[in-house]
């Protein structure tokens, strides 16, 4: 089944097993840096639509993304309040750090679009395997399901930056650079500490 899933979504390395065992016991902190992680998405794609107005299929793609991000942001909220905890400080995403040294600066307009699509499109795909992750290992009944409804809401997101970069630049160029994005990810993934208290 896990098989299935990356293949699905593309990526080249499954998280580590000992991740969500960690993260069971740091819920808090996942559920922090989760709000975070959904308030960054729903930012992102605000700075894609102010810096490309012109593009009127990308604000159309990306305006109701924008809306899902940030009610999934509330709702990670919610479920911070229901447990008697605080929103707290954004932590670094060393995650995201990363991947970013590798977006290819310069080139024409349409490259640099395409380089920060599809650095939301890799983002999204791990954030979506995370989230099957917690459905199926967590003992929280309420989490389980809570995680289960954000896989599903989010699994196409990942396809839907892909897509949109496919009409600013030619398919195979775009797939080439997909596939060195995701062997990048892996690269990344392996070398990253396994932390219980982010959800990168």
């Amino acid at each position: 089944m896990e098989t299935t899933v990356n293949t699905t979504l593309g990526l080249k390395l499954p998280t580590d097993p000992r991740w969500v065992n960690v993260a069971e016991m740091k819920l808090e902190d996942i559920l922090v840096d989760h709000a975070y992680c959904e308030q960054k998405a729903a930012s992102s794609c605000i700075s894609l639509i102010i810096t490309h107005p012109d593009r009127e299929e990308l604000v159309d793609a990306l305006t109701p993304v924008v809306a899902e991000e940030w009610s999934h942001f509330e709702l990670v909220l919610e479920q911070l309040k229901k447990r008697g905890l605080s929103l707290g400080k954004p932590r670094k995403d060393e995650y995201v750090i990363e991947l970013s040294k590798h977006v290819r600066k310069g080139g024409s307009r349409e490259q640099q679009l395409v380089e920060k699509l599809l650095l939301n499109a890799l983002i999204e795909a791990r954030s979506c395997e995370r989230f099957k992750i917690l459905h199926e290992k967590l003992d929280d009944p309420e989490l389980k399901s809570f995680y289960y409804q954000l896989m599903v809401s989010e699994a196409g997101h990942y396809r839907n930056f892909i897509d949109l970069a496919k009409l600013y630049l030619p398919h195979e160029f775009v797939m080439k650079r997909w596939v060195e994005f995701l062997k990048i990810e892996a690269e990344i993934i392996a070398r990253l500490e396994v932390r219980g208290d982010r959800m990168h």
